[in-house]
């Protein structure tokens, strides 16, 4: 029985996905718009971040639910083994133990350098964001707005800032922004080339174009918000799908791994075979690896890739890498060298 990795991650993933939403509501909601705008006045960048108090502490339920998705990979795996016959006539069935020194390792080390490096990007961010805004010639509280959001009138929360992008995404926000504020009709129709777009918005940019002018103030202001709070969510959905595997992933090789450490599995009998996502957003290399490595692998080899070796996917080169690893015994082979040594 193989493990069905997509299953389990279309589980895990939501509630991973909602966790680090959760993480950044809670951010915003705690922002201090009159403070920072009053910073932002003086020119204090650094301070103005630090009033956003941004603290690793707010993704620890993220964190705690990483874990959980890690474990149910790791007991699913083990489940995937059958009842391993012993000498003395009765069967012991393989468990995962979460608790193991280097299943405790890898899922404190992921944990802690993903939530580093969320943090670490929203304050080259948010630096970049603010002295962008203010250079522009744009007003501190309006730049603070745009920071932090501005309150929904039907969910009375703070909404479409640029908190929780990363700094990629910050960079299409900004061109999005410069776009709205046009009146060249070739920029306004570029507007409804943008993937993350409301197209909701899309017959008042047609408008806008056939009658030749540029976009209300008041709409432009909506159709960022709109596009901001798309993007968040995209990122959300990202990160969450990309650790999900991940985690998955490591899981079945700690849970492979703890039961050949135990005698209960001969890693001679296992083959591992590399899987793409199949979609659009496959790198171009990592579409090449499965046929690279037809045959699969043995346990302890490695892929051949076009990046040179790697010994799991997800690719342990790329951090992004939504591939994963499939992987096939010969249960029947070991059940009959176990029935023999009974």
């Amino acid at each position: 029985m193989e493990l069905d990795l997509e299953k389990l991650s279309s589980a895990w993933e939501p509630k991973l996905r909602d966790a680090f939403l959760a993480a950044i509501r809670a951010i915003v909601g705690r922002a201090a718009l009159a403070a920072i705008t009053r910073l932002l006045e003086n020119g204090d960048f650094d301070e103005a971040f630090r009033a956003l108090n941004i603290d690793p502490a707010d993704f620890s339920p993220f964190a705690l639910i990483h874990q959980q998705a890690f474990n149910s990979g790791g007991a699913a795996a083990a489940n995937t083994i059958p009842p391993i016959l012993q000498p003395a006539g009765h069967s012991v069935r393989v468990l995962f133990n979460v608790r193991n020194p280097s299943a405790e390792a890898w899922i404190s080390q992921r944990s802690s350098k993903l939530i580093t490096e969320i943090v670490d990007d929203q304050r080259n961010m948010v630096r970049g964001f603010l002295q962008r805004g203010l250079a522009s010639g744009e007003n501190p509280r309006t730049v603070a707005l745009d920071l932090v959001g501005r309150v929904s009138a039907t969910s009375r929360a703070r909404t479409g800032g640029v908190i929780g992008l990363h700094s990629t995404q910050e960079r299409w926000l900004a061109s999005y922004g410069a776009d709205l504020g046009s009146t060249d009709p070739v920029a306004l129709r570029s507007l409804l080339d943008r993937g993350l777009r409301d197209k909701r918005f899309d017959a008042a940019v047609l408008k806008a174009i056939r009658e030749g002018r540029g976009l209300p103030a008041d709409m432009q202001v909506k159709m960022r918000a709109a596009y901001a709070n798309k993007a968040l969510k995209w990122r959300g959905d990202n990160i969450s799908r990309t650790e999900t595997l991940r985690a998955l992933g490591a899981a079945q090789v700690e849970a492979y791994q703890q039961a050949i450490d135990k005698g209960h599995l001969d890693k001679s009998l296992i083959r591992r075979f590399w899987q793409t996502a199949g979609d659009e957003r496959v790198r171009p290399t990592h579409r090449l690896i499965p046929g690279m490595n037809k045959d699969g692998r043995g346990w302890d080899e490695p892929f051949q890739t076009p990046d040179g070796p790697s010994m799991h996917a997800p690719h342990d080169k790329d951090p992004q890498c939504r591939c994963k690893e499939v992987v096939r015994i010969d249960f029947l082979t070991q059940a009959i060298a176990k029935a023999r040594a009974a």
